[in-house]
């Protein structure tokens, strides 16, 4: 910050012209049952030009109502994509349990199954089978409680095709008609493909992109109901 130039104020700029335009933008929560926890995380690996460590982004459904997202560089390096995907992976499903918890505490118990969606094959088959390949061995210990998860049937992991993987919004810029189609499709109170994607089929994904980098509530719109 010490060094600012006419870049940085023509970002600034773009950033202000975007909220200016999206003021009337707001999350909505509606009613349903609490039967489906699913989440998409994605990892844009060495995506830093200076330090070249990782981006993780990741969002968390709850129904069809979007409840949290995260887009964060990874604290340390990863030395290939698989391990910044399972990275990714971990600290998604740490944020499941969290909220997991969190319903518990509110008395409303949740004893269904997650589902996390991840576009990297070898992360997959890394959750269900730490020793996949030789080159795994430097992941963290730590990461591997994921696969603990999976063994107790408490987690599925599913792969998705990179052009349907909702996360990848926040590990990279997208086009323009892609920005707003799918920050309609996360801020609209009735999203009938969120529908359909919820009763996931490896033929049925119709999300491609997404974009929720800006989100204003509006409490005229904003209704909250738990089925109890």
């Amino acid at each position: 910050m010490h060094a600012l130039t006419t870049v940085h104020l023509q970002a600034v700029k773009r950033i202000l012209r975007y909220l200016k335009g999206s003021l009337g933008l707001g999350l909505t929560i509606t009613p349903g049952p609490l039967t489906t926890f699913f989440a998409f995380s994605d990892a844009d690996w060495a995506g830093c030009p200076d330090s070249r460590r990782s981006t993780i982004g990741f969002c968390v459904f709850l129904g069809k109502n979007l409840l949290t997202w995260v887009s964060k560089k990874q604290p340390t390096l990863s030395r290939s994509s698989a391990e910044a995907e399972y990275k990714a992976l971990a600290l998604t499903t740490s944020e499941l349990l969290w909220l997991s918890y969190l319903l518990r505490d509110l008395a409303v118990p949740f004893r269904y199954q997650f589902i996390l969606h991840c576009d990297n094959a070898s992360a997959t088959h890394l959750a269900a089978n730490p020793v996949f390949h030789a080159c795994s061995k430097h992941i963290e210990v730590d990461y591997h409680f994921v696969r603990d998860l999976v063994v107790a049937g408490k987690l599925l992991i599913r792969l998705v095709r990179s052009n349907n993987q909702v996360a990848d919004i926040f590990t990279k810029g997208l086009p323009e008609p892609a920005f707003h189609h799918f920050r309609g499709k996360l801020l609209s109170p009735a999203c009938p493909s969120l529908e359909r994607l919820i009763g996931y089929t490896n033929d049925c994904l119709l999300m491609k992109y997404a974009i929720p980098f800006s989100l204003s509530l509006s409490v005229n719109r904003l209704s909250i109901h738990v089925m109890l």
